[in-house]
């Protein structure tokens, strides 16, 4: 039996997919040149020799270096200064790709994605319930699919699968709406291991709320916090949590698995987060309204909820979230929260708003009250966060908001 799915991946070692002339590329010194490209944008060799503490001299060789391997392009030349003409330099958007799986309890979806994090094209299928078989299909289809929208050439420069997917899954089938044995598969097989096995690239797993929370910190187009607690709703509520500008996994890869954190309700029972802040519980509400629940997880900006249920689903996560999030300041000094979900960004706004009300409504004496910001993300986060996976494993280091 396998057991992989509940715990740490073990992160496969880098397969050489972009050329023999990429031997060099896993240095500290040049993942750290283009991290810092990646978050500050294009950037001349005096900015980075300042922002990396290396000297002019190695900064010409690492940026000539990468541009040679097609991960670099030059910008148009900045002048007005005395001397040369600073040339900045940015990412190649064809200097990488990746695949990002995400595994959902309602869905599945595969995208594809360049050096820059921008989704070239997807493939998703709804579903009652994730069987593992039906999974291992469409993601074997999908990679096959998706590398055949790269022309020829460029293929090899895919450099990764990364796995976005909950942990556990054998545990769900009563919540998911399920018989009790049917998603049993998931305790024995292991779905990273099986498409190792069959796709010629790296495959990489991480759990689904931690790859929500990765991809805010790789490609947020927000300013930031060092310390912070995400928190991205879907199926179930779930959390990731990052220190010191790093995202912090824990020993057995489920740090910030908020969903079983007691809270109490707005009648003052208590209750578990997940009972409250998760969107099955809307669609749930929505069933015994008799609605479709299934436009839920097609797309979030077409959602066709009625706005009293959307209403009471709000003030009751806001609520719970919270109380949640005060707890977890009490034991890290969060700087912030962030929220972000599976929902048109109109709910993700009001909820921040409720979460922001309902802290006005706790004692954080002998506490640091948490900035409470939307994520910038979105919908395609726990996709995007899995996709960032193998370009977090093969071309970054010393990442920092």
């Amino acid at each position: 039996m396998t057991d992989s799915i509940d715990k740490t991946p073990q992160t496969p070692p880098a397969r050489e997919t972009l050329g023999s002339n990429q031997t060099g590329l896993r240095a500290q010194n040049e993942r750290l040149v283009l991290a810092m490209i990646r978050r500050h944008g294009a950037l001349a060799k005096a900015e980075i020799a300042r922002l990396t503490g290396l000297s002019a001299q190695p900064v010409s060789v690492i940026m000539r270096s990468l541009e040679e391997d097609g991960l670099l392009l030059k910008g148009e030349p900045q002048r007005g200064r005395v001397g040369q003409p600073s040339v900045p330099m940015r990412l190649k958007p064809e200097g990488a790709y990746f695949l990002g799986l995400k595994v959902g309890r309602r869905s599945i979806e595969m995208i594809l994605t360049d050096f820059l994090g921008q989704i070239l094209a997807r493939r998703k299928q709804i579903y009652a319930y994730p069987d593992f078989d039906a999974v291992l299909g469409f993601a074997l289809r999908s990679v096959e699919e998706l590398s055949a929208q790269l022309p020829h050439e460029k293929r090899a420069r895919i450099a990764g699968l990364g796995i976005a997917i909950p942990f556990q899954l054998w545990d769900w089938p009563r919540m998911i709406g399920v018989e009790p044995g049917m998603m049993d598969a998931w305790r024995d097989r292991d779905i990273q291991a099986e498409l190792a096995a069959r796709v010629d690239l790296p495959v990489l797993l991480q759990n689904d709320a931690t790859s929500a929370c990765s991809a805010e910190l790789v490609f947020s187009t927000g300013a930031l916090p060092a310390n912070f607690l995400h928190v991205f709703i879907a199926f179930f509520i779930g959390g990731g949590v990052v220190l010191n500008g790093t995202l912090f996994t824990g020993p057995g890869g489920n740090a910030g698995a908020i969903g079983p954190m007691p809270v109490r309700d707005l009648a003052g029972n208590p209750r578990q987060l997940m009972d409250l802040a998760s969107l099955v519980v809307l669609e749930r509400r929505m069933l015994e309204a008799g609605l479709d629940s299934n436009r839920l997880w097609d797309d979030p900006e077409t959602w066709d909820v009625p706005q009293d249920l959307l209403d009471d689903w709000t003030a009751e996560a806001g609520n719970a979230i919270a109380q949640a999030a005060h707890a977890a300041a009490a034991l890290i000094d969060f700087e912030a929260l962030c929220i972000d979900g599976w929902m048109p960004e109109r709910l993700r706004a009001a909820l921040v708003a409720r979460v922001e009300e309902s802290f006005d409504r706790l004692n954080f004496t002998g506490l640091d009250r948490p900035r409470v910001l939307a994520g910038t993300v979105g919908p395609d986060a726990r996709a995007l966060g899995a996709a960032s996976q193998p370009l977090l494993n093969r071309f970054l280091i010393g990442y920092t908001p």
